[in-house]
């Protein structure tokens, strides 16, 4: 099993690598150069804004679909109807309820227009991870990994020619950049379903009835709070800095969504290892099976690399903040530094999470995710009107680092997989040698780039040394089954 789970998560990840960071440098990141901090911040507050309800979009029907299918694969045809029926009825009430509480927060005009649209990204994207979640739970991870960047591949090869073309790159619009979005997720969402039918034989069928549809909002609810909760302590810090930073708030938005775009890239290989573990904890789970060689396996991967990217981000953050937006100061490097110091803490909630959903924690989890709700509001309202974005950087830290520490003693409890101080030792010890190398190697005097490179080389050889990763689990990985 964990061998099945290494080489499907080589390949997605390999899949992800080619195209995602090229998705978020070359294309997200020069549209907002192109279009403004200003006008790219509102863009990303009205997503975000989206993102907090999108539990109205998928009630916790991923999550719920995903374990069950996992564990009953026979089920997939009985359910689907019922699923894909409620999705579409969930649809109608996201965007129309949104859109009345983007108007009541004071959006008008053109920026309900792009609210919109956004919307319907956000909904063609609910459908599309709902499709690749019963590909997923099917153990199809391969697919699936191909279907995760269908999307932003379209995207690039429109929205490229977009900004580079000299017939359009002048007159480029954040309008045109959410309509290039509308029509790629509509193209993915087409190819996941005709994907799907083939490998489960599925047939395009709706069942509106309320006997099919109520059973399964009333199955999936504990998710869907769960999944809500969630969304507002994760999304709402760029809606407040730009509510609560007066005139200066659509630039603090930019500034804030300008930082977060390089922890985004991480949690989106982040949520790779969740989306895979998901159905593979639950399996396990149901048949009785030792979980912890996979955890201890993926936290030795994510955690190590989270460490690196951290400690890099915190002495090259002006660095590298300058050399990606042209307006960058060395504020935007600060919010970048402290942003980046929560993705270890993202890297163990997807682990450690993940597995309580599987094992139908979801009282507990949603629990600390209300836990997290009222720590997060609390510190953004003291701290954003007070440091603006770095305000938001500061609480954001703080909460997703104290619920991955919830999640990982929780899990510990809960499913008996215990402590190991020889473990956890190890990785504070990277930790520390990581900050010790980042501190000795700033004193040469040579380029920030090859300093960079170097403690990203010698992080790279520490994993070795400190067996996070072995020669011989390489050499059983490589040989033929």
């Amino acid at each position: 099993m964990r061998r099945f789970f290494v080489k499907n998560l080589l390949f997605v990840l390999a899949v992800n690598l080619l195209v995602k960071p090229v998705w978020v440098f070359m294309i997200d990141r020069t549209v907002q150069n192109r279009v403004g901090h200003a006008a790219y911040g509102t863009y990303q507050a009205l997503f975000n804004l989206g993102l907090i309800f999108q539990i109205l979009l998928d009630f916790g029907l991923s999550y719920y679909n995903t374990r069950i299918i996992a564990q009953n694969p026979e089920k997939l045809k009985t359910m689907f109807p019922g699923l894909l029926s409620t999705r579409l009825l969930l649809i109608l009430l996201y965007t129309t309820l949104v859109v009345v509480l983007g108007f009541v927060v004071g959006y008008r005009g053109a920026e309900l227009v792009l609210l919109s649209g956004i919307l319907m990204i956000q909904a063609l994207s609910s459908l599309l991870q709902f499709l690749r979640s019963n590909v997923a739970a099917l153990h199809h991870f391969r697919t699936d990994g191909v279907l995760s960047v269908t999307d932003r591949l379209l995207m690039i090869l429109v929205c490229g020619y977009l900004l580079f073309a000299p017939s359009t790159r002048g007159q480029f619009k954040i309008e045109w950049f959410v309509v290039s979005q509308i029509l790629c997720y509509l193209a993915a969402v087409i190819i996941a379903f005709i994907v799907l039918g083939k490998i489960s034989h599925l047939k395009l069928r709706f069942a509106f009835d309320g006997s099919s549809i109520l059973p399964v909002i009333k199955a999936s609810l504990p998710y869907a709070l769960l999944v809500f909760l969630m969304a507002v302590h994760m999304r709402s810090d760029t809606i407040l800095v730009e509510r609560l930073c007066g005139t200066e708030g659509k630039n603090q938005a930019g500034i804030y969504a300008a930082g977060y775009r390089l922890l985004d890239v991480g949690n989106m290989f982040g949520l790779m290892f969740a989306g895979m573990l998901l159905p593979m904890f639950g399996r396990m789970l149901a048949e009785k099976k030792d979980v912890r060689p996979i955890i201890k396996l993926c936290v030795n991967i994510m955690l190590p690399v989270a460490f690196t990217l951290a400690v890099a981000a915190f002495f090259y953050g002006n660095y590298i903040m300058q050399a990606l937006y042209t307006h960058a100061t060395e504020n935007d490097g600060l919010v970048f530094a402290w942003l980046m110091a929560t993705f270890p803490a993202y890297c163990m909630m997807y682990v450690y999470s993940t597995l309580l959903t599987a094992n139908g924690n979801i009282r507990l989890l949603t629990k600390i995710a209300f836990a997290g709700v009222l720590i997060n509001l609390a510190l953004n309202f003291i701290l954003i009107p007070k440091y603006f974005a770095l305000g938001a950087a500061f609480t954001t830290f703080i909460t997703q680092s104290t619920l991955s520490t919830c999640f990982m003693l929780f899990s510990a409890k809960r499913l008996a997989i215990g402590k190991s101080v020889k473990w956890i030792g190890a990785h504070v010890g990277f930790l520390l040698f990581i900050v010790l190398v980042g501190c000795s190697i700033q004193l040469l005097n040579i380029n920030w780039k090859l300093q960079l490179a170097g403690l990203g080389l010698i992080a790279g050889v520490a994993m070795f040394i400190f067996r996070f990763v072995t020669i011989s689990a390489l050499r059983q990985l490589a040989a033929r089954n």
